[in-house]
């Protein structure tokens, strides 16, 4: 019988070789297969799943969900949070960034994460196809099985014999409960009660959650845009055909700020792909004598920008210049460079006081602006424990500038009827704001050496006018096609269109 096993497995392991996963997949995957029926120690180390799902293992590999415990930023701030709160803050990061590592009770606080296995680290591959049900809608209350049944979309899998493979609507594209399960983890409410991470809560109340006649199932869902589907093998096993099967990069807006596996593809699936394609509506019209009317709508499916949007900048960039190709500053706006602090407090002489800039505010218990979650909370200044200004999801209709954003400018300049020579504007934002990185600096708790690896990124929408696009009348922005496939073949070099 183990003879006929191992035979099994050496079949499954050539036939994943043979079954034009390719080269990079198979560099990926390596190493000896485990043979028999897959223990519960085994499969819950996502090291086993690549040998079956090395295209699957490889995105996961290179994501944010894989990073999410090794993040610099991550570990500074839980570090921080756990001195400043006395240990109070306990399981609260780690439920979400750890989840494997706090269900085996082999850490408390996430202070000893590096000590821990690799599988116990980041969100892995267990800990999403194990879920069963959800609990809440915050804070990561996912149920798991905790048994060697794996469970996702397909409604017949084959099974491998090492493991049982069920259907569940958890997993289904345009099921509620598919979207439940990620919003577990991506809606937060602080043990001080503020709902700082409202990514569920905005993605409900948008147009996406509802389909044509108002019930399920939804028009689309964080499956639908964060993991695309495709036909390829589900897995490398004999008399598998093609099946629709789903990406697991997850792109958002987050990128690995140290050496990770694929960090460029990853950064390339959030530039030139996904913000490519996540501004709807973003226009200019010009009324004499030079009032500049900008009006932006976003195309996702919650507000923009989303999750722990307190650390979040994202602003719009409006340069004026003149005929000489000068730069007008006095009348210019968003103008901030790679390495400079987007959003300056009041009384400093360099803030930009038009700056339309993207954001939550967070404040504490007597009203005061903070940076740190833990330090938000309620006030009679502040009932939520919060201030935001976002670009909002649309609700009810695509009708244009129905949920746009309109900010407007005094461009005076000199050129031809007192205008400027030349105006371009266009979308930026930063993952986490350097004012953000440089306060766990100054603690003493994050590397200065990250601030440099925070990137500045580009929407691809963008607006250049001059005085020959005449006034009173609607600019578009240009809309660059976004390119989804150059991170696809920066993961696997080998794959089709790709050579």
């Amino acid at each position: 019988m183990k003879r006929a096993i191992a035979y099994a497995w050496a079949v499954w392991l050539l036939a994943g070789c043979r079954s034009g996963e390719g080269a990079h997949a198979r560099q990926d995957a390596g190493g000896p297969m485990p043979s028999g029926t897959l223990t519960l120690e085994q499969l819950r180390d996502p090291e086993t799943c690549k040998y079956c799902h090395p295209n699957h293992y490889r995105e996961w590999a290179s994501s944010m969900h894989a990073y999410a415990a090794r993040d610099p930023v991550f570990l500074a701030m839980n570090k921080r949070g756990q001195r400043e709160t006395h240990g109070e803050l306990g399981d609260f990061c780690i439920k979400c960034h750890a989840p494997m590592a706090v269900l085996d009770k082999t850490t408390k606080d996430g202070l000893d994460l590096e000590r821990l296995p690799d599988k116990a680290r980041g969100v892995s591959c267990y800990f999403c196809h194990n879920v069963t049900s959800v609990e809440g809608d915050h804070n990561g209350m996912l149920h798991l099985a905790n048994d060697t049944t794996m469970r996702g979309p397909i409604v017949d899998p084959r099974q491998p014999g090492v493991h049982v493979a069920e259907y569940s609507e958890m997993f289904v594209d345009t099921s509620p409960k598919s979207t439940a399960a990620c919003g577990g983890c991506h809606d937060i409410v602080t043990q001080t009660g503020v709902h700082l991470e409202r990514t569920l809560q905005e993605y409900r109340g948008g147009i996406f959650a509802k389909s044509a006649t108002g019930a399920p199932p939804a028009f689309d869902s964080c499956v639908g845009c964060h993991m695309p589907g495709r036909q390829a093998l589900a897995a490398s096993v004999p008399g598998v055909g093609l099946r629709r099967v789903h990406e697991h990069l997850w792109p958002g807006i987050d990128v690995p700020l140290t050496d990770f596996p694929h960090r460029d593809a990853l950064r390339s699936s959030v530039e030139d792909c996904q913000l490519g394609k996540s501004e709807s509506f973003f226009t200019l019209e010009v009324t004499p004598p030079d009032l500049f009317s900008f009006q932006i709508e976003t195309d996702a499916g919650h507000n923009q920008p989303s999750g722990a949007a307190q650390d979040r900048r994202m602003w719009l960039e409006v340069l004026a210049y003149d005929e000489s190709g000068r730069l007008l500053d006095q009348i210019s706006s968003g103008k901030i460079a790679d390495d400079e602090i987007e959003d300056r407090p009041p009384g400093d002489p360099k803030r930009d006081p038009h700056l339309l800039m993207f954001r939550d505010r967070i404040y504490d218990a007597q009203g005061k602006p903070v940076h740190m979650f833990w330090q938000a909370a309620m006030s009679s200044a502040h009932p939520r424990g919060y201030e935001s200004n976002l670009l909002p999801v649309a609700t009810t209709t695509y009708i244009q500038g129905k949920h746009a954003v309109i900010k407007q400018y005094r461009l005076r300049g000199r050129g031809p009827k007192g205008l400027p020579a030349r105006v371009t504007a266009r979308l930026r934002i930063r993952p986490i704001g350097l004012d953000v990185l440089q306060d766990l600096v100054d603690s003493g708790d994050l590397d200065p050496a990250v601030l440099a690896q925070m990137p500045t990124l580009n929407f691809g929408t963008q607006i250049e006018w001059t005085p020959e696009k005449g006034v009173m009348k609607t600019v578009p922005s240009t809309v660059p096609k976004p390119d989804c496939n150059k991170y696809r073949c920066l993961l696997d070099p080998s794959s089709e269109g790709c050579r």
